[in-house]
């Protein structure tokens, strides 16, 4: 199905996705649908980085949806995604600190992997037995994975409880062998398993559970690695010495930072999105069972996953990268709003000196991206000052005394938070979305 064909049938409410893209989203992919506006969308996700990226055939980190073509979403335009429900499925999975392997990949082992013995581009690939070399090419046998673990994990999850636990290199290996359904990996994903290579450093380390989606968001306006939509993992892109190729300026109109690895994009959120090419293309993917503020080991804990979102289109709404509506716990304590009494003690504070308006506000989160934590804070700030009109410096002012900066990713993406008046988030056609989602007047 093209794109254009899938944009001019009927409008559907409801659509389930269950299909996905091996690793590229751009305008080359066909979309779904359309979903109406108002619809509800419901996805099966694979996990993203490791399996992917231990499958040589892929060529970005990540095994994302089918993007989804929602009606009456245009360029210029955002589109809302009220996450509803979020359920992990794996029952285990896999992660750690990675290493590269050199002479098996060009330029970047996410993207542009080959076989060395063969020399075959982005061979396909079969799991041979349960280990680091496990994974073999098809066409000579040769063992073929661009990454290893420098240290590794695997955990076992408990969904219903939201807890888990690492084990030990002999239940490690147990569940190695019956790795597809551990990982539940769904009927079309393409990926091998990453409980194949069965590395089990840390037995016995017990963890929370607070699953959220790490790649979500809208089409870019050129094909992309689907691991690389955001500038700290794009960077790899420019100049690169394959396909996708570009300059700085092109991935910077293209990127639509879907690769947040932001762990408050969970059930609950809204998160709105950049349109960049007809339709929207909504898609998904990469979601986490659990990760802290950074990613700090630069991999979390990948899962298989449901997640059920309802679709908002805003019209004239145009932006760089997403805005983000946190859960009110996971709001930096300076960017929540005040409760009823706080309000009347701030009245009454003003009162005695003279200072009778109140400003009304709400929070909003701007996700910054750049390819080190500073730039992607001045991103963020610079992409606040320009959505919402106000000065750089006020923004500056905000996001100090009523706001906050966040690490969502090392590199660089990170969170800009802060309480914007009400007036301003009226005028961006989002003031709604506020009101509703912290229960303002």
């Amino acid at each position: 199905m093209s794109r254009t064909s899938s944009i001019e049938q009927l409008p559907v409410d409801h659509l389930r996705v269950q299909t996905y893209t091996n690793g590229i989203i751009g305008p080359s992919q066909p979309m779904l649908g359309p979903l109406a506006d108002g619809g509800t969308l419901v996805t099966g996700t694979p996990p993203g980085c490791w399996g992917p990226m231990i499958t040589p055939a892929f060529q970005g980190g990540h095994e994302v949806t089918q993007p989804v073509a929602i009606a009456g979403a245009e360029v210029g335009d955002a589109v809302a995604l009220k996450i509803q429900r979020m359920r992990v499925t794996s029952l285990a999975t896999s992660s750690g600190v990675m290493k590269f392997v050199e002479g098996r990949y060009h330029g970047d082992p996410f993207v542009a992997k080959f076989c060395a013995a063969c020399g075959t581009e982005h061979p396909a690939s079969h799991v041979e037995g349960v280990g680091e070399d496990a994974i073999r090419c098809n066409h000579c046998g040769a063992e073929v994975s661009a990454f290893r673990f420098s240290h590794g994990y695997v955990i076992v999850l408990d969904e219903e409880n939201q807890v888990s636990l690492t084990v030990n290199q002999d239940v490690a290996n147990r569940l190695a062998g019956n790795a597809g359904e551990m990982s539940a990996l769904p009927e079309l994903a393409a990926q091998h398993s990453i409980l194949s290579l069965a590395r089990a450093d840390m037995p016995g380390v017990a963890a929370h559970m607070r699953p959220f989606l790490g790649n979500i968001g809208t089409t870019p306006a050129r094909d992309l690695p689907d691991s690389h939509n955001c500038a700290d993992f794009g960077q790899y892109l420019i100049d690169a010495p394959h396909r996708f190729g570009m300059t700085h300026d092109e991935l910077h109109a293209a990127k639509t930072d879907g690769h947040m690895d932001t762990n408050s994009v969970r059930e609950g959120c809204i998160l709105i999105c950049p349109v960049k090419v007809p339709g929207a293309g909504v898609y998904m993917g990469d979601m986490h069972a659990q990760q802290g503020n950074g990613e700090i080991a630069g991999h979390a804990t990948d899962v298989s996953g449901e997640t059920r979102l309802q679709v908002e289109v805003i019209k004239n709404l145009t932006l760089e990268g997403p805005i983000l509506l946190q859960n009110f716990e996971d709001l930096p304590p300076m960017a929540r709003p005040m409760n009823a009494r706080q309000r009347q003690q701030v009245k009454a504070l003003g009162a005695r000196w003279g200072q009778h308006e109140v400003e009304q506000s709400g929070p909003i989160t701007f996700v910054g991206s750049g390819v080190n934590l500073n730039a992607a804070t001045e991103n963020g700030l610079r992409r606040a000052a320009a959505v919402t009109g106000l000065p750089y410096d006020e923004v500056l002012n905000r996001a100090t005394i009523n706001g906050s900066i966040e690490i969502s990713r090392l590199p660089g993406t990170v969170r800009v938070t802060f309480l914007c008046p009400m007036a301003i988030l009226d005028r961006m056609g989002i003031g709604h979305l506020v009101r509703e989602k912290y229960q303002l007047q």
